[in-house]
């Protein structure tokens, strides 16, 4: 008896564990595909740069908020205006590019559940003929807003570099979890004990003599 809740108990922690480490994970966005593809070498430009998920984006304020779309130069410069066009699972900005060189596309969005999920690639600009090459900027442009920070991501592949951060809806899940295993974990210990316990007093117990069928009773 006891090791049979004590192996319930055991699976409920494992269980659990696994539950809460898979379940912030399973609805993060993927990214399918980008305009420019990584590594990539483009001789003109497309009409829109984009990056393509597997779900739809999540933007509650409407205005981009947590989402960014830069292209940067091996020189250090940014290049466009940082207007974001959020579209069901994909969002996109203006071409805008300086002269033939490596580049390098840094994004970041909101996931379907909340999460953000950034990364870096880089591709290769050669125009094939004649170009002008768009205004330079010192820092990322922010849509007409203040600018953003630089940023300090490297170019890799497209999901290698990511940051994710907890929402709340995740942290009381991942809170209510563990109050439930350890519940569960108590209760199973509880038992336990009261099964020692009365295993102890019928040891202790002694035995009662019965009388002989032939002697009388008193």
């Amino acid at each position: 008896m006891r090791r049979g809740l004590l192996a319930a108990s055991t699976g409920l922690l494992v269980a659990a564990a696994v539950l809460v480490l898979a379940a912030p994970a399973s609805a993060h966005n993927q990214v399918i595909s980008t305009t420019p593809a990584a590594k990539a070498t483009l001789t003109s430009l497309p009409s829109r740069f984009a990056v393509t998920t597997n779900l739809p984006l999540l933007d509650v304020s409407g205005d981009g908020e947590g989402f960014a779309f830069e292209i940067r130069s091996s020189a250090g410069a940014y290049y466009g205006d940082g207007c974001i066009t959020i579209q069901d699972d994909a969002m996109s900005i203006k071409p805008a590019i300086g002269p033939a060189g490596t580049y390098t596309v840094i994004y970041q969005l909101v996931s379907q559940d909340g999460h953000t999920v950034s990364g870096s690639y880089p591709f290769t600009w050669k125009p094939s003929g004649a170009f002008t090459p768009a205004t330079a900027h010192r820092q990322p442009q922010n849509c007409g807003r203040a600018p953003l920070a630089a940023s300090t991501a490297t170019p890799g592949d497209p999901d290698a570099a990511r940051s994710q951060s907890a929402p709340i809806a995740d942290v009381l899940w991942i809170g209510g979890a563990l109050v439930a295993v350890a519940l569960a974990v108590v209760v199973a210990i509880v038992l336990v004990s009261r099964r020692r316990r009365a295993e102890g007093r019928e040891h202790d117990e002694p035995e009662r003599d019965e009388p002989h069928p032939d002697e009388p009773r008193r």
